[in-house]
């Protein structure tokens, strides 16, 4: 049987940025199949996700051709007599910038003066954590759990969904239209939280921000307009209100954050030639949204602030920018801490080894949100960091692997064995 180590290092071979997740898929879904799980596909509708928060209105915007999502279940005992636990992790990976990596970002790499870090695309976010469900499911039903699994009830469902850095695209098609014959009770995600439960997670919204000067010759740049002095007043402008909003919107498990709603302007492009004043700039900036707000309020905070700054230009005034959404959208989200899926998972966490159970907040989104606007209670805890995901040369320290793959199999049987009476 194929062991953690060696399908975590050959998922993470395949190649899944842009779009490019149908052999890793296939791949996943044989691997199921010969571990004796009885598989699920589906394929997100377009038009479907364009009636969804997260996604453009436009059905021709969102990519789903060729993007299966796959899932693999195991039922135990009386399994329609106990509760349903969903495994959730996803087998899209961002894009590399090759030049920054010091090794291929798709041929695994053991590094570390222990050789206990495994660098490639995707170690951390997530497949050695869609790998550790893989094995914590099999586990459970292999009895290699901290305790045998007999007198469990209920099923165990290891899903690998597509398109989760696009908003979502495999996980919001499950939440909306149930793939499986039967009804979800709770679901973990295993995004890298450095083994610690988080229970609520931040929404973005994204806006693109368009802004008109007047171009001249830089000879006699004194007749053109400038857009960058514009723009830094814009940029100021929005950093206060991230400053007021860090004090006057506040969450228990956000405390510990320096910046716990973040903004960040990710992309400025200004101007065309180096002789020209820059007349023309367009700004791509993601605004954090804390759990309890909405997208469509902070949006119109921001709004509210560009107004101000427009109103005190002549020259906005009379040439108004443009702040208009792009791409996809994540809403916030959050799970009691009191559901019986956030008890399960400090219960296991304290059973294999790990103190630290109280719940987190982390400042990303992710596809639990899709499962808690479907209302399914979703708990976030898996290995890595936040900090190595999206990075050049980045890495997972493989014993937080195993020690994931441990703790979501004591999870798991504490869900089955406690809900078993459902």
């Amino acid at each position: 049987m194929t062991d953690i180590q060696t399908f975590t290092e050959e998922l993470l071979r395949f190649d899944t940025t842009d779009g490019d997740e149908a052999d890793a898929q296939a791949w996943v879904r044989e691997q199921l199949d010969e571990l004796g799980f009885e598989t699920y596909e589906w394929t997100a509708d377009a038009e479907r996700l364009a009636e969804h928060p997260s996604f453009p209105d436009d059905p021709d915007d969102i990519e789903v051709a060729d993007r299966p999502s796959v899932a693999g279940v195991l039922e135990f005992g009386d399994a329609d007599a106990g509760p349903t636990l969903v495994l959730n992790g996803h087998v899209d990976v961002v894009p590399v910038e090759r030049s920054l990596w010091t090794s291929d970002p798709f041929e695994p790499t053991w590094v570390g003066e222990e050789g206990e870090d495994l660098r490639a695309r995707g170690a951390a976010d997530m497949k050695s954590g869609l790998a550790a469900c893989v094995f914590a499911a099999l586990a459970l039903r292999e009895g290699e759990a901290d305790e045998e699994s007999d007198g469990l009830n209920g099923r165990v469902v290891v899903e690998s969904v597509a398109g989760e850095e696009e908003g979502g695209i495999g996980a919001a098609a499950a939440a909306l239209d149930n793939p499986y014959p039967f009804e979800r009770d709770a679901a973990l995600v295993a995004e890298p939280t450095d083994l610690r439960a988080v229970t609520a997670t931040e929404g973005t919204v994204m806006k693109r921000l368009r802004l008109t000067g007047r171009s001249a010759h830089a000879a006699t740049r004194w007749v053109g307009e400038s857009v960058l002095p514009h723009f830094e007043t814009v940029r100021h402008a929005f950093e206060a209100l991230e400053a007021e909003r860090s004090e006057s919107v506040t969450h228990p498990l956000y405390g510990e954050f320096p910046i716990p709603w973040p903004i960040c302007f990710g992309t400025v492009h200004a101007g065309s030639w180096s002789s020209t004043v820059p007349a023309e700039l367009v700004a791509e900036i993601r605004i954090g949204v804390a759990p309890g707000e909405t997208v469509d309020e902070v949006e119109a905070q921001y709004e509210a602030r560009l107004a101000e700054v427009v109103a005190d230009s002549e020259w906005l005034s009379e040439h108004p920018p443009t702040f208009e959404r792009f791409t996809i959208q994540f809403e916030p989200a959050e799970t009691d801490p009191d559901e019986p899926v956030v008890a399960a998972l400090q219960d296991g966490m304290r059973e294999t080894g790990l103190d630290e159970t109280e719940p987190q907040g982390a400042t990303y989104g992710a596809d639990s949100r899709h499962y808690v606007a479907a209302g399914i209670p979703t708990v976030v805890f898996g290995p890595g960091t936040i900090e190595q995901a999206h990075f050049p040369d980045e890495t997972v320290h493989w014993p937080d692997v195993e020690q994931a793959r441990a703790t979501i199999a004591a999870t798991a049987r504490r869900y089955l064995s406690e809900g078993s009476s459902k």
